[in-house]
């Protein structure tokens, strides 16, 4: 399979699953929203809400994935990879406004504690929910790791987030209607607000630390460097490596010190089973190798195995 067609497929694969999130989005949200009719439930109330921002930012995610995938252009020679980051930022502060408005929610219902309606029925609808969140959850995160997704795994952890207050709430209730202390309810609404404003702020600093170039993983780059190094026969050394992160692009570039008598296409070899053995362990980089001859090398090099 050519990298074009690689490209396309994983486009087309990427468009799907952004589109079966909005759909399951919405329908938790319509779950959910049924759990808070049910009960008038503050704490309900604010987990339909971050379904609400789910649904948003999944549409969003859809758009930036969509982008995402674009080839270069002469605009664009890196290609559009870093869209999926925005998609992220703006997760990130949607979810931020949907923490304010939860807290605005329970600050009424603190100062007015209001009696729930049918607690059981409202808390089994919304135990559905939160099953439904926790499978898709589970799938976004492996799919986000295996095509490095920012988009995928911001999505991800909003909804494990989701998922761990959507359990708080459930025993939280459970303790209200036990007690028959209604004033639990805000303060779990509460809860929801804070836990889900820790969210956001995550979501935001993992995508401006992409937006910044970030590099890979130190346990990565040490891959990339014993990859390099054990398929570098006939050269000397490597150095001057560097890496960073684009989306789901990863950019790799180093200079190979090579003998001084030693041909270009000999050296071309050299550079081509690097690029080979890099390709089938990070499929989605982008390799630039510098070659020097050996009046260059560096004691701080990565020797040749």
């Amino acid at each position: 399979m050519s990298e074009t067609d690689r490209i396309e497929e994983g486009a087309s694969l990427a468009k799907r699953i952004a589109m079966a999130s909005v759909a399951i989005a919405f329908v938790v949200l319509v779950i959910k929203y049924a759990a808070y009719h049910v009960t008038g439930s503050v704490a309900l109330f604010s987990d339909a809400m971050e379904s609400i921002v789910n649904v948003v930012a999944g549409l969003i995610a859809l758009w930036a994935i969509t982008l995402s995938y674009k080839p270069a252009d002469d605009d664009h020679p890196f290609g559009h990879s870093k869209a999926e980051y925005f998609s992220a930022v703006v997760e990130g502060v949607l979810i931020a406004l949907a923490a304010i408005l939860i807290l605005a929610e329970a600050w009424d219902a603190f100062r007015a504690p209001r009696s729930l309606e049918m607690p059981v029925l409202g808390l089994i609808i919304n135990g559905v929910a939160t099953v439904v969140n926790f499978g898709w959850a589970t799938y976004l995160l492996r799919l986000a790791r295996r095509r490095r997704s920012p988009a995928f795994a911001a999505d991800g952890r909003h909804l494990m987030a989701d998922v761990v207050t959507s359990v708080g709430v459930i025993a939280g209730l459970v303790l209200a209607t036990w007690t028959n202390v209604p004033v639990l309810d805000p303060l779990l609404a509460a809860f929801v607000a804070l836990n889900i404003l820790r969210e956001g702020y995550a979501v935001i600093s993992n995508s401006l630390s992409g937006l910044m170039d970030r590099a890979m993983e130190p346990e990565e780059e040490g891959r990339v460097r014993e990859i390099v190094s054990s398929n570098a026969d006939g050269a000397i050394e490597v150095h001057e490596l560097r890496t960073r992160l684009s989306g789901r692009m990863i950019f790799i570039e180093f200079h190979l010190v090579v003998p001084s008598r030693m041909t270009v296409g000999d050296s071309h070899v050299i550079c081509d089973r690097i690029e080979n053995a890099l390709f089938e362990a990070f499929p989605t980089a982008r390799i630039q190798i510098h070659v020097e001859p050996e009046e260059e090398a560096q004691i701080t090099g990565v020797p040749v195995i």
